[in-house]
């Protein structure tokens, strides 16, 4: 019954909340105002585990599948080391062109960066869930979704006192989030910030 509760709040929280979305929606527009544009998905960015294809045109001896290392870094030819934590695939293009400048006495062929497996937004679930482990959604997720991915709550698992364990460039991050009133079916402060994104590295835990 409570595995059932769990799963129908989350999907109604796909209706009610963006879990995708870098920022909150806009209020609504008045009765007759234009609608407003939808909040744009905040572009993804290279994280450790990510498998990227890189092409560089007319070039098949530069064409590579390469796996970014735990360090946020990557080896290309001709380049030499890539740095990729963070940052977007036009930016990792702009990077290995710079890297290829010398190879080339007329201008660089168009090289081209893509995310063949999204691995770097793989996640920790712990404690009172019925299915602790790692998962790997292939996209954004809430922390509430997250659970789902575990399975959801176990018994007396305590909702109120959610932590996520964030690794930061500044060192490791504690998040505390409260589930506990949403799991009662209560959504109205509802927002990415009492419900927040969940980040590749993170640790859930469920007390």
């Amino acid at each position: 019954m409570t595995t059932k509760l769990f799963c129908g709040i989350a999907l109604s929280l796909v209706a009610t909340t963006p879990a995708l979305a870098q920022q909150a929606a806009p209020a609504a527009a008045p009765r007759g105002a234009a609608p407003a544009a939808a909040t744009a998905l905040g572009a993804y960015r290279i994280n450790p585990g990510d498998e990227l294809d890189i092409f560089v045109w007319g070039e098949e001896r530069l064409q590579r599948t390469v796996r970014v290392l735990p360090d946020g870094t990557f080896a290309f030819p001709l380049v030499g080391r890539v740095d990729a934590l963070n940052a977007l695939p036009s930016e990792i293009e702009a990077r290995i062109t710079k890297g290829l400048e010398s190879q080339y006495r007329t201008a660089v062929p168009q090289v081209t960066v893509s995310v063949k497996t999204p691995a770097g937004l793989q996640f920790s679930v712990l404690g009172k869930v019925r299915s602790p482990g790692s998962f790997n959604p292939g996209r954004y997720v809430n922390v509430l979704e997250a659970l789902s991915f575990a399975g959801g709550p176990a018994e007396f698992a305590q909702l109120g006192n959610v932590v996520i364990i964030r690794k930061t460039a500044a060192g490791t991050q504690a998040i505390r989030v409260k589930l506990n009133d949403i799991m009662k079916g209560s959504v109205a402060d509802v927002s990415n910030e009492t419900l927040p994104l969940v980040r590749g590295g993170d640790t859930i835990i469920v007390p």
